[in-house]
């Protein structure tokens, strides 16, 4: 089995958006963001939520949302608004939805529940079962610990999401830059939280999203904060802000000589493991060897590649007889 299949669907700028602004839905229909998640959560003030839930489903059903995921982050369990976040938008747009985010998962079992009521709604209402997916969003230290069987507590499951903002509040890190180093610490204080998400929904084959970068202007920091977790290997960001987009386009797509590499790794591993190029399981491409484990490694990049819908520059030619 291989190590990794990237793409679902391609979320590497997640555009938030409040389910309260009709103005900024329709602006959003117009931005090159991989996904926009409606929000009925914290961009949402607690007496708007109901009026929210209505502009959503309206947005959802008469917008144009070609080559964007759609996704509502509904409010999380702890909460008296979750099931009818998830009931009236589900029932009223399910058909033109994608995913549910849940926020502030703790648990397996909050992911069941959303799972159970889903797929009631689905039937009930003649949807197919099962295509709704779940986007699971870890903001705690106890969420944190449970990653794993959260990233395993559903086959809808398609992300697990990091929340700086309340994560760190959380666990009483002292900062106020959502994102950004400490300098009274000698290293990335946000590494093993990363690489816990990461792992995760690695280990079950499915997305691993950054969370958002609050100074909205500053784009070049927010390029240095979306390259540690797009170094690490996570698929995107959050996006707040329109000039953050292509920032988060770029920065978790693939550079053009990573991506031309991986297509001729795949294309030479091809042929030479082949009868016509002499079923070796280690060749060479100029100076490098390749085999089995490069593979591996060309088919990460190149999957990303493609779905950020690059085109390769370099042919492989197999060398004469």
């Amino acid at each position: 089995m291989d190590a990794v299949s990237p793409a679902l669907r391609p979320r590497r700028s997640c555009l938030a958006v409040p389910g309260s602004s009709t103005k900024m839905m329709e602006k959003a229909q117009g931005l090159p963001a991989d996904q926009v998640f409606l929000d009925l959560e914290d961009a949402v003030a607690p007496g708007a939520k109901e009026g929210a839930r209505k502009n959503i489903v309206a947005a959802l059903n008469t917008g144009d949302w070609t080559g964007k995921t759609r996704v509502v982050r509904v409010n999380d369990l702890t909460t008296k608004w979750t099931y009818r976040d998830v009931i009236e938008v589900v029932e009223g747009a399910g058909a033109n939805l994608d995913c549910v985010m849940l926020p502030k998962v703790q648990s397996a079992e909050q992911v069941h529940w959303l799972d159970v009521l889903l797929t009631q709604i689905e039937t009930t209402m003649g949807f197919e079962v099962g295509r709704i997916g779940i986007e699971a969003q870890i903001e705690n230290a106890i969420g944190l610990i449970n990653a794993k069987d959260i990233a395993f507590a559903s086959d809808r499951i398609e992300t697990v999401i990091f929340g700086p903002a309340d994560f760190l509040a959380s666990i009483q890190m002292r900062t106020t830059v959502v994102g950004g180093l400490i300098s009274e610490y000698p290293g990335d204080p946000y590494h093993h939280i990363l690489m816990s998400i990461l792992l995760a929904a690695r280990a079950k084959g499915v997305q691993a999203i950054d969370g958002p970068f609050l100074q909205i202007r500053d784009v070049d920091a927010f390029r240095e904060v979306a390259g540690r977790s797009a170094a690490l290997g996570f698929d995107g960001k959050w996006v707040l802000h329109p000039g953050q987009v292509d920032a988060a386009n770029e920065v978790y797509s693939p550079r053009q000589e990573d991506y031309d590499w991986a297509e001729l790794v795949l294309d030479a591993y091809a042929h030479y493991t082949s009868p016509e190029g002499g079923l070796l399981g280690a060749a060479m491409i100029g100076d490098e060897m390749i085999d089995e484990a490069s593979r591996k490694m060309a088919l990460v990049i190149a999957a990303k590649g493609r779905a950020a819908g690059m085109a390769r520059t370099k042919k492989f030619e197999p060398p004469p007889d």
